[in-house]
């Protein structure tokens, strides 16, 4: 996504992502890979809920995450495990949704060049 901001910028657009991850823990990573746009913390997936984004993740899921070392609730500072579904949402300067990617199959999802020739269709 990072390598995508530069061109965003040239169609007066602003990348910000929305996680389920602690604030702090976003910072982080913010640093560590340098990135050029905002993480904004959604808490419980409460927004992510509210656009019908969000999903339980089964136990078995949870019983393989966590021996992969992959603790929700420590990442997230909520007990739900629950994850946002992966999804792109190109919203213009006056709050209108004017294309998304949305899958919830994670493994499914569109190049950022796609969100760049989203941006650049609004003119």
């Amino acid at each position: 996504m990072q390598a995508v901001v530069p061109e965003l910028e040239k169609h007066g657009a602003r990348l910000v992502a929305i996680t389920p991850q602690k604030a702090g823990k976003s910072l982080r990573m913010i640093d560590r890979h340098k990135l050029g746009f905002e993480m904004l913390s959604d808490p419980g997936n409460a927004y992510a809920a509210r656009l019908g984004l969000r999903f339980h993740v089964p136990d078995e899921l949870k019983e393989v995450y966590l021996g992969l070392g992959i603790d929700l609730e420590e990442s997230s500072g909520s007990a739900d495990w629950t994850l946002p579904v992966p999804a792109r949402i190109v919203v213009d300067r006056t709050g209108i949704v004017r294309a998304t990617d949305i899958d919830v199959d994670y493994t499914r999802r569109p190049e950022p060049g796609k969100m760049v020739a989203d941006v650049a269709a609004l003119g």
